[in-house]
C-alpha cells in the first residue's frame, strides 16, 4: 500500500467571508455578490462556482461606487465607472495597499512580489502615451 496524503479541502466561499469578517472586515451583501469594507477601503466579490471571484481591484468608496486607482503620470486619482474623480492622498494609499494585502491573505490568495512593494494602480493614463499610436499625437499649443 502507498501512503495516501488527505488533499486539503478547498473553503467555501461562505468559509471565506466568515475568516474575512474574524480579520475586521465588513461583509454586506449586494445584488449578485457582496461588498468588502475596511476603513476607507471596499472591494465587490462574487461567487463563481464556489470560489470567491474578485471583479475588479479594491478602491475607496464614492458614494454607492467604488473609486477605483487611476495613475495619470504626474498623481494618482480614483475614478469611478459614472466619471467622478478624486485625487489620492498619501494616506489612502497606504490604507489601499494594507486593505489589499490583508485581503489576500484572508482570502487564501498568492500575494505576488511586485504587488507587495506598493499599491498597484487600476488604469494607467499618463499624456505622452495619449494618441501615440495614431502617428504624430497633437501637441497642447496646438490647440
Amino acid at each position: 500500500m502507498f501512503f495516501r496524503r488527505e488533499r486539503p479541502k478547498n473553503p467555501t466561499f461562505q468559509e471565506r467571508l466568515s475568516q474575512l469578517k474574524s480579520l475586521g472586515f465588513i461583509v454586506t451583501p449586494r445584488n449578485g455578490g457582496v461588498r468588502v469594507t475596511r476603513g476607507s477601503c471596499a472591494v465587490d466579490l462574487g461567487d463563481r462556482e464556489g470560489a470567491v471571484h474578485i471583479a475588479e481591484r479594491a478602491g475607496i468608496p464614492m458614494g454607492e461606487e467604488i473609486g477605483r486607482l487611476v495613475d495619470g503620470g504626474f498623481q494618482k486619482f480614483f475614478r469611478t465607472s459614472s466619471g467622478k474623480t478624486k485625487p489620492a492622498l498619501a494616506e489612502e494609499l497606504k490604507a489601499l495597499h494594507d486593505f489589499e494585502e490583508d485581503l489576500k491573505e484572508g482570502l487564501g490568495q498568492e500575494s505576488f512580489y511586485n504587488e507587495s512593494l506598493g499599491t498597484v494602480s487600476t488604469f494607467y493614463l499618463y499624456d505622452r502615451l495619449q494618441d501615440r499610436d495614431r502617428g504624430v499625437p497633437k501637441r497642447v499649443w496646438e490647440g
